[in-house]
């Protein structure tokens, strides 16, 4: 029978199909390859070539510029080349891929398709008939036992086949997806060919889709977007329970843009926070760097003898002009937050002491500190000038603190992602002993991470000062520092180091923030918003162990 008439393919069957697509379009991309040897190879192998040269140190410049000048000679040539093959080349990669269009699924991949199908089904067919059958000898074998020991040898033997017969059949339906996706991306590897690796926006979400299908686990997507679906799914139920609880909407343009607002502070601290996790560590000291530098911002930025008196010490800045002294402020918190963390760090790179403790140190000596100084008075307001100032609101609606924390995303998304210190960050998280025999200085990538992370802090305090008007006291911030933490995690940076993306404590920052905001509207009291938190960070941290243990 002719292998475009059955249902069933065998191997030998799928390429005879093939075989006919590939000769065509082969015979094109042959044609096509002898015009691009002295016209787009050469080009590609002339660029390297000077880039090899540029790079060498052994030549001199005068060498280098000879040399240069030698091949860019021989560049233009292969320009020429390529700009005369040109058109010829488009019209064959046209043909090729009309012909591709106009045969390729209809006479080889639709086949291939249904055959896997069928092949699933009489697969699933054989699978149940044989676990009816190994079920039947156990229950005929059970009946005539007595023996206890012989019973259990017997369950035993069981379980094994029945395991044996799993992974026969996960073996068989992988091999028959491995066979309709291979079918499936052979088409887009003969267009690579083609095209050099030039591919439409189509072809490339045709592609992407394909490969999410083809490796997408579903036990794996619950293990990574489990608890997103659940808090998401708590978000929309607070959202129908508003208007009946409260009489109000949740999802507004108002709220929304209050949620953002609230949530820029604390990106600057979780971010802060972020880089320290990633290094397998933590910080329970952010709410006390918030604390200290609201009191400072306030103290600083406040008009008019401050209400409040600093280790028994008035001040009164007010003779300095505004601008001045808001940028006094906002370094002065930096320097703070920065020294803290520092001190920090300094125990946690040099003795190996687990950033828990360290960080926890710090929280107690900053809370009593300034707890001590300040007596626990808040310290009123700031001047009702400065945020306007510093976060107008445009066109009267949007908050351009939203904008400081999008811009602060971006510098720390650089950092993680486009220099040393982000890799050495990540290569000192994953295994800090492999990162120091391969020359990374794990004590300067610790110090710098927890640098970085006082900056963010002063500088997250500062905004949070401006947008609260002030109200700086020496308990300001208390939890933040679980906030954050639980942003991390919840947003996949994980506690065993190394691993997390900045997108990660976007979406975790604003989960929480959103989260907390619905539940004040509801009318929750904040105790309680502690509970919901505390359940957030325990499951979020659970989810991190499976993964690891899985990886394991």
């Amino acid at each position: 029978m002719a292998a475009e008439n059955v249902k069933y393919l065998s191997a030998e069957d799928e390429q005879k199909l093939l075989a006919p697509i590939e000769e065509y379009v082969g015979k094109i991309q042959e044609e096509i390859n002898e015009l691009r040897v002295d016209g787009t190879d050469k080009v590609t192998a002339l660029t390297n070539q000077i880039a090899i040269v540029k790079e060498n140190a052994n030549y001199t410049k005068t060498e280098k510029k000879e040399i240069i000048a030698g091949i860019r000679n021989e560049l233009a040539q292969a320009k020429a080349v390529e700009e005369k093959n040109r058109d010829r080349i488009k019209s064959l990669i046209n043909d090729a891929e009309q012909y591709l269009d106009a045969h390729y699924d209809s006479e080889y991949y639709s086949r291939v398709a249904a055959a896997c199908t069928a092949d699933r089904e009489a697969e699933d067919r054989r699978y149940e008939a044989e676990l009816a059958g190994l079920k039947k000898e156990y229950e005929r074998v059970f009946s005539g036992l007595t023996d206890k020991e012989e019973i259990k040898d017997e369950k035993y033997v069981y379980k094994n086949r029945v395991f044996d017969a799993n992974l026969k059949h996960d073996a068989t339906l992988q091999e028959i997806k491995n066979r309709q996706h291979d079918a499936f991306m052979e088409k887009y590897h003969l267009i690579d060919l083609l095209r050099l690796s030039k591919f439409t926006t189509k072809e490339k979400w045709k592609k992407g889709w394909e490969n999410y299908r083809y490796t997408f686990n579903t036990k794996q997507f619950f293990l990574n977007n489990g608890l997103y679906i659940a808090i998401i799914g708590v978000f929309i139920m607070l959202c129908i329970l508003a208007p009946v609880v409260k009489h109000t909407k949740l999802l507004t343009m108002t709220n929304i843009l209050n949620i953002l607002q609230a949530a820029s502070p604390r990106m600057f601290l979780a971010l802060g926070v972020g880089g320290l996790i990633l290094l397998g560590g933590t910080d329970l000291s952010v709410g006390r760097m918030v604390g200290t530098s609201m009191v400072i911002a306030t103290t600083i930025m406040h008009k008019g003898p401050n209400t409040g008196a600093i280790f028994g010490k008035m001040f009164d800045l007010s003779n300095l002009p505004v601008g001045v002294r808001i940028i006094m402020a906002l370094v002065v918190c930096c320097c703070i937050t920065t020294l803290f963390a520092s001190f920090a760090g300094f125990f946690t790179a040099r003795f190996k002491i687990h950033p828990f403790i360290s960080t926890m140190a710090n929280m107690l000596i900053m809370f009593g500190l300034m707890t001590f100084a300040t007596k626990g008075i808040s310290f009123g307001a700031i001047e009702t000038d400065i945020p306007k100032m510093i976060m107008p609101k445009i066109g009267g609606i949007f908050p351009t603190i939203i904008l400081w924390a999008v811009a602060a995303v971006f510098v720390m998304y650089f950092i993680w992602n486009k220099t040393t210190l982000g890799k050495n960050m990540y290569a000192v998280g994953g295994n800090p002993e492999a990162a120091e025999v391969s020359g990374i200085s794990v004590f300067k990538v610790t110090i710098t991470a927890f640098m970085i992370a006082g900056i963010l802090y002063g500088f997250g305090a500062w905004l949070e000062c401006i947008r609260m008007v002030g109200s700086g006291s020496a308990s300001y911030g208390q939890g933040w520092e679980t906030d954050a933490i639980a942003a991390c995690v919840v947003g996949g940076i994980s506690f065993s180091g190394g691993i997390g993306k900045i997108q990660g404590i976007v979406v975790g920052v604003l989960i929480f923030t959103a989260l907390t905001y619905s539940l004040t509207i509801l009318g929750v009291d904040t105790n309680l918003q502690f509970v919901f938190s505390g359940i957030i960070i325990l499951s979020a941290v659970t989810i991190d162990c499976l993964k690891y243990i899985q990886k394991k």
